[in-house]
């Protein structure tokens, strides 16, 4: 923490406005907590260090639910952290993304009518730094707004200088290491965005298609196979048969006429082939199916691209300029016309993989290209697993990244991009290779020149943990930071970026895992669980909802449905229910100021407590425990979800009303419970802090006078606990909810005043009977009185004069309406149930519902008759 963080701040308000305005405060607070240094690391402290790392957005990102939902959980464990007295730095930045800022860029220079190749590499690149310094970042504004409690002073880029020196130290010492080698191997390549893209960058889906079966070769030495993508047969170099299928063992060694090209083929045996499916023959295209490709290094086959970068045909001929979906077309037409189609099926469905940024149908091209030789680096990340070096979290999500890194191929690393890292190799003019280190000087003279491809922008990123730290340099912030606590992250990148940062962690770091602990979150859907999507219509900008609602609420609501690697649903009633809920709170506090509470001085002894004051400091312990316990199981959903109730229907609705007559009645009762309630509150509003850091500022600042709840001591538990107290406080509860809920059924209004006795002698309750009285609007006695209804309840008595209070008549015959409905509706479920034919034929679900309205109508029956009992006579 800085030395700015040790300034005492002016005395707090002692007033709260009557009500809550979010976007009056939050700006204001976030940038004084800023300014104060409350989120800054320092590496030098003897504090235990607490260290994650942000999960970095694109530079050409703004926030959407994804980030608002993982920056909450974030921002949650490291304020608490930071209040447990850890050494905290939530370390902020950004991804360069250099397939979609490179495409931004492009688009820009399309509107002047100009292309990147107009500018030239040097100068295209230098436009990107104008855009990304004129544009670029716009999430780091937004998560201010949210109130992540980053370090910004430590902010980092991936193409930032000292990550550029991290990301060509590690290429050297893989390079040299063999752990990155170059060659000549089908990847997946992109034709509108020209650059090849990682398996894990592909996206299937179902698409309708075309299945051709054509025929090659003559007569006897004929053979049919079929295909998907007919325009590849061009490139076809072989056909392919399982070696014991006795139907083609006569054709293997042969060469057969491939139509329309001039050329013979020849047939090969390969146990690749599954000889059950289809023919039992399939074509072989080595430059444009990975399949293929693997077939023909088997049999030394040769590979012929017959497509250029942009999935038009090269291959001389009728077909060459034409489209690869033109070339389908035409080239299936030519067959037809030659009578060697044999069969052709449309639509077909079938699996197509896609680009994950612009959504072209990829296309398997031959390219020679740089790779990382995954083998031992995806072994030891997933031992570091196995061995309980790492946890990840939910448990079950172990089994999806060891099918991940068990059987991870060779990572294609080059990209045909202007924007990134470009590889640093140098090519000399008589073949040599040359691999430079950031401290080595490259090669030059003449006919020396550098790689024109860029990494991948996982390969940057995959070394987040330690180069934002200042990696390769041995700095105090990695010898402080380093390993990260916790990576918290979605499922959906545990392919994408957390195996690459744990096989990289691992051998940069000697051995040492990047973090101790994985916690997996889900994706965020709308109310209905149906992904959030434009096209879908149901996509939602948070700001709007913190603009409407304030950012606690959208922090709230998200964080409530935070359940370990579970998708998560929104939709705005929830939000609105989160902004009622910061608005309860605040008129919680203000009333409670109001009627004096404070946290001036020890707590009272509990011998001068009442059993109320008793109840909710004994139900505080166990909350504090409850959410300790939630946080390190990473439950957010359920921490939550216990300060919700515990803060609302505990403190709020029961504790701040029962004590409403204490406070009026004055004395040293009334000054011991408005030292309890300041205690209740100021714990309660630092376990609310990390989840709603805005409210929960104002009011604790208010309350206590401190400087501020970020910097707060985070509650322990205090180990009180009172049986007997919260058993007292139960009795109650449930005698004020059942007469309640006679009122409810009588028909009165809630304030509607009513003539009641009490009979509490000999029961805990008699203390309470101002407190009963107050919360039932049960007036006293007085004369004329006359017991019209009688609860018993809890060992006490409850009668009450309901004369002149309501239409008796009127209220028999509706009951009694009511009750002929429920017992109706029992008779019908009952024959039903009685008919064996009926239980025989129907559906257990069908049979079940019966059964639940069978039961309800049990209940109702019940209660009603219970309802007219009481009732006096007409």
């Amino acid at each position: 923490m800085t030395e700015n963080a040790q300034q005492q701040p002016p005395a707090p308000d002692t007033e709260l406005p009557t009500q809550y305005a979010p976007a009056d405060v939050e700006g204001p607070l976030y940038e004084r907590w800023v300014e104060r240094g409350y989120f800054e690391a320092d590496a030098k402290s003897d504090k235990p260090p607490y260290t994650i790392v942000i999960p970095p957005p694109n530079v050409t990102g703004s926030l959407h639910l994804g980030h608002a939902f993982e920056h909450t959980l974030i921002d949650a464990l490291t304020r608490r952290k930071r209040m447990q007295g850890y050494e905290t730095l939530w370390q902020p930045g950004m991804d360069h993304a250099g397939i979609a800022t490179q495409n931004v860029v492009e688009r820009e220079l399309g509107k002047e009518g100009k292309s990147r190749h107009d500018l030239g590499r040097e100068a295209f690149v230098e436009r990107v730094w104008q855009w990304k310094a004129e544009s670029g970042g716009q999430i780091s504004g937004q998560m201010r707004r949210l109130g992540d409690g980053v370090a910004w002073s430590r902010e980092r880029f991936t193409m930032d200088e000292g990550l550029s020196q991290a990301v060509q130290t590690i290429f050297k010492r893989l390079y040299d290491d063999e752990l990155i080698y170059r060659a000549e191997r089908i990847i997946n390549w992109c034709p509108r965005c020209l650059t090849a893209i990682s398996d894990i960058e592909v996206e299937y889906q179902d698409d309708d298609g075309e299945l051709v079966s054509m025929k090659y070769g003559e007569g006897d030495d004929s053979i049919v196979v079929a295909t998907t993508r007919a325009e590849t047969m061009l490139g076809d170099t072989a056909v392919a048969v399982h070696p014991e299928d006795e139907r083609y063992r006569h054709l293997v060694g042969k060469l057969i006429r491939l139509p329309l090209t001039g050329r013979s083929i020849p047939v090969v045996a390969d146990e690749h082939v599954d000889p059950e499916f289809g023919t039992g023959a399939v074509k072989v295209t080595p430059a444009h199916d990975p399949n293929d490709f693997e077939i023909g290094q088997r049999h030394d086959l040769p590979s012929i691209t017959i497509m250029d970068e942009h999935a038009v045909i090269t291959a001389h001929g009728p077909f060459q300029g034409l489209d690869r979906l033109e070339a389908r077309s035409a080239i299936v037409a030519a067959l037809r016309a030659e009578g060697r189609i044999v069969a052709e099926k449309r639509p077909y469905v079938h699996s197509v993989g896609h680009c994950s940024r612009c959504k072209t149908t990829i296309e398997p091209r031959l390219s020679m290209q740089w790779w990382v030789k995954v083998g031992p680096l995806a072994k030891a990340a997933g031992d570091a697993v196995r061995d309980g070096r790492v946890r990840i979290h939910p448990q079950e999500m172990e089994k999806r990244y060891f099918d991940w890194v068990d059987n991870l191929h060779d990572w294609c690393i080059s990209r045909q991009l202007w924007w990134g890292h470009r590889i640093p190799v140098w090519y000399g003019p008589d073949g040599e290779v040359v691999c430079v280190g950031p401290d080595e000087e490259p090669p030059s003279g003449e006919g020396w020149h550098q790689d024109t491809d860029v990494l991948d922008t996982w390969f940057s990123s995959g070394l987040w943990p330690f180069s934002t730290l200042g990696w390769p340099e041995q700095t105090e912030s990695l010898a402080k930071f380093y390993p990260n606590s916790v990576l918290v992250t979605g499922y959906d990148i545990l392919f994408f970026w957390v195996a690459r940062m744990m096989m990289f962690g691992l051998y940069a770091m000697d051995g040492t895992p990047p973090f101790h602990t994985i916690a997996l979150h889900g994706m965020v859907r709308d109310q209905f669980g149906k992904k959030m999507s434009k096209s879908f219509g149901n996509a939602v900008n948070p700001l709007d909802w913190m603009d409407k609602y304030g950012s606690d609420a959208l922090r709230f609501t998200l964080a409530r449905g935070a359940n370990p690697g579970v998708d998560v649903p929104i939709g705005e009633d929830w939000v609105q229910g989160s902004r009622n809920f910061a608005n309860k709170i605040w008129n919680a506090t203000r009333f409670a100021l109001m009627n004096g509470a404070t946290v001036d001085g020890p707590l009272p002894d509990a011998s001068r407590m009442s059993a109320t004051d008793r109840w909710i400091l004994s139900r505080l312990g166990s909350v504090v425990a409850e959410v300790d316990a939630y946080y390190d199981d990473f439950q957010f959903a359920k921490l939550s979800d216990a300060l919700f109730h515990f803060a609302w229907d505990e403190v709020f609705d029961w504790y701040v009303e029962l004590s409403k007559t204490t406070f009026q009645a004055g004395g040293e009762a009334a000054e011991v419970s408005k030292r309890v309630l300041g205690e209740v509150l100021d714990v309660t509003l630092r376990l609310l802090h990390p989840v709603v850091p805005f409210v929960t500022e104002t009011l604790w600042t208010t309350l206590t006078g401190g400087e501020s709840v970020v910097i707060a001591e985070w509650p322990a538990d205090s180990g009180f606990r009172d049986a007997d107290a919260e058993r007292e406080i139960a009795t109650l509860q449930s005698v004020i909810t059942e007469v309640r809920r006679f009122r409810a059924d009588q028909g009165l209004q809630p304030g509607q005043r009513v003539p009641a006795r009490l009979t509490l002698d000999g029961t805990a309750l008699a203390p309470h009977e101002p407190a009963i009285r107050q919360l039932l609007r049960l007036q006293p006695e007085g004369e004329g009185f006359t017991a019209t209804a009688t609860l018993p309840v809890a060992g006490a008595e409850v009668a009450l004069d309901l004369s002149g209070t309501i239409d008796v008549a009127a209220e028999r015959k509706r009951l009694a309406k009511d009750l002929a409905a429920a017992e109706k509706e029992k008779a019908q479920a009952t024959a039903k149930l009685g008919n064996e034919a009926f239980l025989a034929k129907a559906p257990e679900n069908v049979v079940e519902k019966i059964r639940t309205r069978l039961a309800k109508a049990d209940e109702d029956i019940a209660r009603i008759a219970a309802q007219l009992e009481r009732l006096p006579q007409a």
